[in-house]
């Protein structure tokens, strides 16, 4: 990438430790039936991909610093808040399916892995880089895009947990604090953060290296098709779809971009599938599921 001998070595490097690293926690998980340390294995990957290639490289440029930092922020916080929420409400449900099929639990390390090493290569390529620019107006605007994104994750995981370890919210669905104004606060902040680290990235980028556009690019298609919203989405129509409060709710807040209720709502819905994500992806089972509570019993 960058047509450089270097960069081709670090994301040579990188993608080898990311799958070391990841092959170490399947092992533990495949032999063991464990799965509580699987996000924590995700998040500090990022943490080592980026201390390392800023440490091999040694130039300690003040954008390698300020990017490698923000990384390792955001993956000790998600990663210890991820570990210690599995310990706390047990088995991940994600692998009921997986815990006795290795195929499928390796299919899943295997997408970790590119998930770590893709996300990465805005962080990866500006650490491998000799180029030291002068901090420019996308660093800034850059950081402060991660600063909102990480702010709001961090708020939305917080006020959920709260919401969730309450005994009166027991069979509820969140909708206080940033979960009022949309249905994924946490991936709204995620997507934001790592949008913003690529954008304080660009002034180091040259001809090829911008192809590193694809790891936010990856990352939000991932949370809003595959592994994120969709889940839960589904989930929480199963759970909560006879509900007429939850059906509001869900009609009223936003899926993915915070805003106010009233003015969501208010919203044409070419708008909101066009601007605002709200697939119908997102609701394809809520109309089977109110058609099965309707039926006399």
């Amino acid at each position: 990438m960058g047509g450089t001998l270097l960069d081709s070595h670090f994301l040579a490097f990188t993608a080898l430790v990311t799958v070391g690293y990841q092959l170490v926690f399947f092992i533990i998980t495949a032999l063991l039936k464990f799965d509580k340390v699987t996000d924590f294995a995700g998040s500090t990957n990022f943490i080592i991909l980026s201390i390392l290639t800023l440490a091999i490289k040694g130039t300690w440029h003040f954008r390698q610093i300020v990017l490698t930092v923000l990384v390792v922020i955001w993956g000790f916080r998600l990663g210890l808040f991820l570990l210690m929420r599995i310990l706390q409400w047990g088995e991940d449900r994600r692998f009921d399916e997986m815990r006795n099929n290795l195929g499928k639990l390796a299919v899943f390390w295997i997408f970790q892995a590119v998930w770590v090493w893709t996300v990465s290569l805005p962080v990866t390529v500006v650490n491998a880089s000799d180029r030291n620019p002068s901090v420019q107006a996308r660093d800034i605007i850059g950081w402060i895009m991660w600063s909102i994104g990480i702010t709001i994750e961090a708020t939305a995981d917080q006020q959920k947990l709260i919401f969730k370890n309450s005994p009166v919210n027991k069979g509820k669905w969140c909708n206080v604090g940033v979960w009022r104004y949309c249905r994924h606060p946490n991936y709204f902040g995620e997507i934001l953060l790592w949008w913003g680290i690529f954008v304080a990235s660009t002034p180091v980028l040259r001809g090829a290296e911008w192809l590193v556009i694809f790891g936010p690019v990856f990352l939000t298609l991932l949370l809003l098709f595959v592994s994120g919203v969709p889940l839960l989405e589904e989930s929480a129509d199963k759970r909560y779809g006879g509900i007429e409060e939850y059906r509001l709710y869900k009609n009223t807040t936003s899926p993915l971009v915070p805003l106010p209720p009233a003015i969501y709502e208010g919203l044409p819905l070419w708008f909101k599938r066009a601007f605002l994500f709200e697939f119908p992806l997102y609701s394809r089972n809520l109309g089977h599921l109110l058609n099965e509570f309707d039926q006399p019993s």
